[in-house]
């Protein structure tokens, strides 16, 4: 079942069955890759929820370890759920970079990945320019001249789209579709926001 950061009861889950700890799938929040498998405790768990970074318990050194603490690859949570027996954890995150020590994608080299619209893969790559900031991209251009410019952007789109709409052929309209697009998407990742993000309310709009 699927549970809010704000509403999960740690004091429920089955600690007792594995002395205290509890194996945690990680998988990519938008390509749906599994990604590592790690262990958490209570409190593991719950500085994971406070943070927003996935932090486990190392049984090897029998500490407390926040994933990209010494490398900067954090993995930024977006939900958890927990199985129908409560005792394991399935963490959906996105990743900063590689989460495998060995410099790969997944600790398991051959996970597969969900197939992706490209939406959902220009939504990863705008991502990653927010993040690596490449001298020479038009989208780092858009970052570095802050929200309201790229606010302004998306205002010129959706009325060059809408103007496409009533006034020009269906390729017109294709295209300006396609600049609104691009340019909303990179306004969603300047608020914290992805594609997933619009995704999962419009599915819970959809439920009601």
């Amino acid at each position: 079942m699927s549970v809010e950061r704000s509403s999960i009861a740690i004091e429920t889950l089955a600690w007792d069955k594995q002395g205290g700890m509890l194996p945690a799938i990680v998988q990519d929040a938008d390509t749906l890759r599994v990604l590592m498998l790690g262990y958490m405790d209570a409190t593991a768990l719950r500085t994971t929820l406070d943070s927003g970074h996935v932090t486990f318990f190392s049984r090897s050194r029998n500490a407390q370890w926040t994933k990209g603490e010494t490398s900067g690859h954090y993995l930024d949570l977006v939900a958890i759920d927990v199985d129908c027996d409560r005792d394991t954890l399935l963490v959906t995150a996105r990743p900063h970079g590689p989460t495998c020590h060995l410099g790969r994608e997944s600790c398991f080299a051959q996970a597969p990945g969900g197939a992706q619209p490209f939406l959902h893969e220009l939504d990863v790559l705008i991502a990653q320019r927010e993040r690596e900031r490449p001298a020479d991209s038009y989208t780092t251009r858009l970052f570095d001249g802050g929200i309201r410019r790229i606010a302004q952007k998306v205002g010129e789109e959706g009325v060059e789209t809408a103007l496409a709409a009533v006034a020009q052929g269906d390729e017109e309209l294709m295209d300006e579709a396609g600049d609104l697009l691009y340019h909303l998407l990179v306004l969603l990742r300047a608020r914290g926001l992805g594609l997933a993000d619009v995704e999962a309310l419009l599915k819970a709009r959809h439920a009601r």
